[in-house]
């Protein structure tokens, strides 16, 4: 009675399809370049040195063991680590971080 109906006003009409269409073209780009690029890269890295792999090659393991490669094991993915002359250790290849030069573990 004392306060008075109100009314929407209508919407102006807006371009905002192309504008919507062109802002996820930009996040996709951006997600692209970003997250999904350099992961795949990393992947591939990761990849080719798990095959590039050799008996006798120094290496150096995510929990940061160093060691050198006494035996490969093809058919489950282990390998034999020699830490010195007495102790040796089973992982798994995908722990190898990076392959040392060789030297590396008398220089320490």
């Amino acid at each position: 009675m004392f306060i008075s109906n109100a009314y929407a006003a209508d919407a102006p009409a807006t371009g905002g399809t192309m504008e919507l269409i062109f802002m996820l073209v930009i996040f996709g780009l951006i997600f692209y370049f970003m997250i999904f690029r350099p992961q795949s890269k990393r992947v591939k890295e990761q990849k080719n040195l798990m095959g590039s792999l050799s008996k006798g090659d120094e290496v150096l393991t995510s929990g940061g063991i160093l060691g050198k490669i006494a035996k490969i094991s093809d058919e489950n993915d282990y390998v034999l680590l020699t830490i010195n002359e007495t102790s040796e250790i089973t992982i798994k290849k995908d722990y190898i971080a990076a392959v040392l030069p060789k030297g590396s573990i008398k220089s320490l």
